[in-house]
Order: structure tokens, then sequence, then C-alpha cells
């Protein structure tokens, strides 16, 4: 059995998306403080981590986008929407800055060799990691899908989908778009995965990636996580 990592670390001033707070992770007790119990001396070390529930590798609920007073948040979303079936296309060819065609979405399912089953996890390779990662552009010129391409990803009856950007689209009103569709059609999305591009020729695998149970949340960090039997 073989795990690949798909996350992100998250670390003090991990790069979010420009609307979410920042996170700030502090040292709250260190091992330079000795503590007393009765007669034993110790020492404990443990950090102080404040962020949003969008910070890092992460998971969308419904109730982020979506108005309706039924909107699931992520406490509510059934565990087995984030243990699926998974493969991973490659659009790393795409200029940052675009929005992914239905074609060009298209093709490269058909390249991957897969043909999307009901529940799915589609994960999407566009190098964003390797070009834009650690620099100011990362926050704006990444690639995406067009509305197209999500609404097809939505007809064949996927769970969600995944990107290494902090958007599923391109910045600005597709990228609001992208979001207002999948609240309307029922699916969700993964931003800031890594390692996408270990995925690519190796067919299926077990997608793993669970939320954590925040009350009312709006999103979830995850370990996002790649198995091959």
């Amino acid at each position: 059995m073989e795990f690949v990592d798909l996350s992100r670390e998250i670390f003090h001033r991990t790069q979010t998306h420009p609307s979410h707070p920042p996170v700030v992770m502090t040292v709250w007790n260190d091992h330079s403080e000795p503590k007393r119990a009765g007669n034993t001396t110790f020492t404990s070390k443990a950090l102080s981590i404040a962020f949003s529930d969008h910070a890092g590798t992460h998971v969308d609920a419904p109730v982020h986008f979506d108005p309706r007073p039924d909107a699931l948040s992520i406490d509510q979303v059934p565990l087995e929407k984030f243990y699926t079936s998974a493969f991973c296309i490659d659009l790393s060819h795409l200029p940052l800055k675009t929005a992914a065609t239905l074609e060009e979405l298209q093709a490269a399912v058909a390249k991957s060799g897969e043909t999307i089953r009901a529940g799915d996890t589609v994960l999407i390779h566009m190098a964003t990691n390797d070009r834009l990662l650690g620099k100011p552009g990362y926050a704006h010129d990444f690639p995406g899908l067009s509305l197209p391409a999500i609404h097809w990803l939505a007809d064949q009856g996927i769970g969600m989908f995944g990107v290494e950007a902090i958007s599923p689209a391109p910045e600005g009103e597709p990228n609001f778009q992208a979001h207002m569709a999948c609240a309307e059609r029922g699916i969700t999305h993964m931003e800031c995965l890594a390692n996408l591009d270990k995925l690519l020729g190796r067919g299926r695998f077990t997608f793993i990636g669970f939320p954590l149970r925040i009350r009312g949340g709006t999103a979830s960090p995850i370990r996002a996580v790649a198995m091959f039997a």
C-alpha cells in the first residue's frame, strides 16, 4: 500500500486567499519553562494557531456559497464524501489566469484513460504550485475551470473536484461564479492541494481527506491523501 500526501503544510503566514484572515502561529509554551507537579519537574511544548476554516489544503462546505437555510455546514456533510474513488487529470499546459474550456477538460479526462463514475473525486493538476507557490502571483495569477467545465463535471455525477490554487476558477468574477455553480449543483471542491503531479498516469486510487468537525464550519483544513492499494 502506498500513500501520497496531497496536503500543503500549515505554518505561520501560510499563503491564503486574500479575503480570508492569515494563519498566525506562535509558541504557547516550550521546553525552556520547567513546571512542577508534586515532586516531578517536567517541560512541555504547545503552539497557539489561529486561522480561517479555509486555511491550507481545505474543502469547502455547501454553506460557504449557498444561502439556503438547509445548506450543509462542514460538520454536517456525510463522511463518505471524503473517502472515495478518484483519479487525476493533467491540465498543466493551461496558461496562467485562464479557465479551462469544456473541451479542454473533456480531452484531459479522455487522455487519463478513465471514465467518471458517480461519486468520484476528480483532481486537476494545473502546475499551479510549480509556477506560483511562494510567489505573490499565487494569490492572483492561478488558472482554473470555466463554468461549462464545472457544470459538465456535475453532470457526470462527481462528488467533488480539487485544485492546487486558492480558488477553482481564475480570480474575480469567474471565481465567484464557480463557487455559486458548485452550490447550485450540489458538489464541492478542494483548494490548495499538493503533489498532484505524482498521481498522473497512475489510474485510479482511493482519495481520503476528512475535514475537522467544525460546528457550523464553512470549510475545513484536511489531510488529503491518495492511497494506492
